[in-house]
């Protein structure tokens, strides 16, 4: 809808919406689920608006900020890519300049609002935006970028609990580590849509590291996602409603194996999609918890 506005009235802005992915919400709410999680869990229940906006702002600005700064990286392999190949920079609709400007504007608007939060998630907000960075790289030099990735979508949670109690204590990790583990696996499934084209042109990921053991390893690491999380709910004595929205995540993680059992493409990116309703039901639980408690 808005991207047909913007063709419509201002048609010089699409690419740069299109660039950010502002017209694929995926990210931004795999994003989310988990910084609002750990929101919740710090400030024991409604973090207050300020929080709030200052969080799922700057969720959307820093998602947006990092795909900017991965197509740079990618605009010479984007083009050789079935699922990338329409993409702004590999179609030359935006410059590569236009792509870093981009990612500069949009990371400074995501600084300025951690600017009203308090000394210590300013400083954290820095390792998150050299991550945020860095991760796009990674794929020329590692077969884990998924790690990197994993650890970028990871920073808003210590940052959620630093801003809501100035302090990051000990159980936030056990938040970190479970959100670490899936979002490795769901950027396997993401990696296993490109695989073949992955390995044509160089790409490096976890998809192509655990090859013919890409099922047996996304499974091992969603069962390590559940236990961290149980582990989560325990520290934080949280009750039924997040142990049901638990018993839903799991659930979630088999319908996905499921869906990668053939490891065809479309299956593969509908179970990296399938993830947004695990972060979902995860988030439910934390949030009902609290409303009933």
């Amino acid at each position: 809808m808005i991207s047909r506005q913007l063709s419509q009235r201002w048609p010089a802005a699409l690419p740069y919406w299109q660039l950010a992915r502002l017209d694929r919400p995926i990210g931004t709410l795999l994003l989310l689920w988990p910084t609002w999680g750990a929101l919740w869990l710090a400030a024991e229940g409604w973090p207050g608006l300020h929080l709030f906006a200052v969080f799922t702002l700057g969720v959307l600005l820093m998602r947006a900020a990092g795909c900017a700064v991965n197509d740079f990286a990618d605009r010479r392999i984007d083009g050789h890519v079935k699922r990338t190949a329409a993409r702004p920079l590999a179609t030359g609709r935006v410059t590569p300049r236009g792509a870093l400007l981009l990612f500069a504007a949009l990371s400074l608007a995501a600084f300025l609002l951690v600017l009203t939060t308090n000394r210590l998630t300013i400083l954290m907000s820095l390792p998150a935006l050299a991550l945020a960075f860095c991760y796009p790289f990674a794929k020329r030099y590692t077969h884990l970028p998924q790690v990197v990735l994993g650890a970028a979508f990871s920073m808003g949670i210590p940052m959620a609990f630093a801003g809501a109690t100035g302090e990051v204590p000990p159980t936030a990790w056990l938040l970190v580590t479970a959100n670490l583990l899936w979002t490795v696996c769901y950027d396997t499934f993401y990696a296993m849509v490109d695989r073949d084209d992955d390995l044509r042109v160089g790409v490096k990921s976890t998809a192509i590291l655990f090859g013919d053991m890409d099922r047996t390893m996304t499974g091992a690491l969603q069962l390590m996602v559940l236990f961290a999380l149980l582990l989560v709910g325990h520290r934080f004595e949280l009750g039924t409603a997040y142990q049901f929205g638990l018993a839903v995540a799991a659930g979630l993680f088999a319908y996905q194996q499921w869906l990668i059992r053939g490891r065809e493409r479309d299956a593969c990116f509908r179970a990296f999609l399938n993830n947004n309703w695990v972060g979902m039901a995860v988030f439910a639980g934390i949030f009902f918890h609290y409303l009933l408690s």
